[in-house]
């Protein structure tokens, strides 16, 4: 594994703070039965064909789940890394949902990948709770960067008129809505000084098959095949995703716990590998044929994460 360096992306991204969440309203819209009687209709339930095909976890959520202890519930203390990947996980779950893209201008390339500018493509609401509060944060402000983005929402910034865009407690609502899920469950744990709610691992098979794919995806030469299901979006490249933000998140370790230290090693080669490949633009030819036609300045959302998470002091 790579050496340590003191590059510093987050600073201060990992620390829970007591402000209020900042969930995105949902009001009801109005609609009429065959009968012609007029009913309410809550939006997040009118999703097409695309979004029915959208996995039932999120990125951000695979890779908190591998962070996490499975009988003890929590993320480990010296972990300061997963709250800025989350915060990365956010867009590269948008450019997969169809919601932001690069924007479209030949200019851009000019720009190193994470400073190219993202845009809005639809403000239809995911149901996901982060993502539309980052849906709503990005449609309501002025055009920015892949790495202006995850900097502001992890709270990096010097901007005091941009603290607001900070998204908070990140982890600990991303685990309620795991519970939420059936896939945690919620406990009361004693840390000598304090109580702390804690968040073990209720379906295991849940996190038996993300951790089933890392691994296929690490240590077979074919990752072609590992895919959630045929007909997730983007399914490989979700999977390679998930990997790349485990192993910057200093999560990936737990993964792959059951291998041995020579097949361990492979798989931190070839994750090595895999972000390397996949964090640069124009796509190489092998990266081109696993992106579906039309959705090229989606994927470059995604690469240009990756780019960030590149220079983040657990990969250097």
């Amino acid at each position: 594994m790579a050496s340590t360096s003191g590059l510093q992306r987050r600073k201060n991204a990992g620390a829970f703070t007591s402000s209020h969440e900042n969930n995105v309203p949902t009001t009801p819209d109005r609609s009429y039965s065959e009968s012609g009687v007029r009913i309410a209709v809550d939006p997040n339930d009118i999703l097409d064909d695309e979004d029915k095909k959208q996995p039932i976890l999120t990125l951000m959520e695979e890779v908190l789940l591998l962070g996490l202890k499975d009988k003890q519930g929590y993320l480990s203390f010296w972990n300061d890394n997963i709250s800025y990947t989350l915060r990365g996980c956010i867009l590269m779950e948008l450019a997969f949902r169809g919601r932001i893209a690069m924007t479209k201008d030949s200019n851009r390339r000019k720009c190193p990948l994470s400073d190219r500018i993202i845009e809005v493509l639809e403000d239809k609401l995911t149901g996901e709770v982060f993502l539309d509060e980052a849906l709503k944060l990005m449609k309501n402000s002025e055009p920015m960067s892949v790495g202006n983005w995850i900097d502001l929402m992890s709270g990096e910034t010097w901007n005091v008129m941009k603290i607001g865009y900070q998204l908070k407690q990140v982890r600990e609502r991303l685990a309620k809505g795991l519970v939420d899920k059936g896939i945690l469950r919620t406990e009361k744990r004693n840390f000598l000084l304090f109580d702390m709610a804690t968040h073990p691992v209720s379906d295991s098979s849940t996190k038996e098959e993300i951790v089933n794919r890392v691994i296929k995806t690490l240590t077979h030469s074919n990752h072609s095949s590992t895919s959630i299901t045929s007909e997730t979006p983007f399914g490989n490249l979700r999977t390679i995703s998930m990997v790349c933000a485990a192993y910057a998140a200093n999560v990936l370790e737990n993964a792959l716990l059951q291998l041995n230290h020579e097949l361990r090693e492979k798989a931190y080669t070839k994750v090595d590998e895999l972000l390397s490949e996949y964090s640069t633009h124009p796509f190489s030819k092998k990266v081109k044929a696993d992106i579906p036609e039309g959705k090229e300045l989606q994927v470059e959302v995604v690469f240009a994460v990756l780019n960030v998470f590149t220079k983040m002091d657990s990969i250097l």
